[in-house]
């Protein structure tokens, strides 16, 4: 019995939609990211591009545990000498909450070119409307 390698025109995309309200950012981080790598398919291959794409809706309403709201830091650096930049994630989540459940996501994703490609594949909303009904997207339950 061989191994079998999928071919890029057989993958198939499907489309999911996953509600983060109330949800722990870290579990809907993962079941995001097993959905774009297309992990959850049984043709999976590890140097193929087999995901499919995922809306988040409600990531404004996603939880983050214990204290991580007040001790957990977002650093960035501008490219100038002595210029770190370090926000709370309290901060963080009531000015931008798409780009922090976007960088989650992202960290579960591999430093490769298919999982570059792959985040483009992510669409994340603040609220409950998204832009993408004519996709027919599937509810993923967590």
């Amino acid at each position: 019995m061989s191994t079998y390698m999928p071919k890029a025109e057989e993958i198939t995309r499907d489309w999911y939609v996953i509600d983060a309200a109330g949800k722990t950012m870290g579990e809907v981080a993962v079941k995001a990211a097993v959905l774009l790598r297309g992990k959850h398919k049984p043709t999976f291959a590890y140097h193929e591009d087999c995901g499919d794409n995922v809306i988040i809706v409600n990531a404004e309403k996603v939880v983050l545990t214990g204290k991580k709201l007040d001790q957990k830091m977002y650093y960035h650096h501008t490219g100038y000498i002595g210029n770190m930049k370090k926000v709370k994630y309290s901060t963080l989540m009531k000015e931008k909450p798409v780009f922090a459940m976007e960088k989650a996501v992202k960290g579960m994703l591999p430093d490769t070119v298919i999982g570059r490609k792959a985040f483009t594949r992510l669409h994340v909303y603040a609220g409950p409307e998204h832009k993408h009904q004519a996709q027919q997207p599937a509810t993923v339950e967590l």
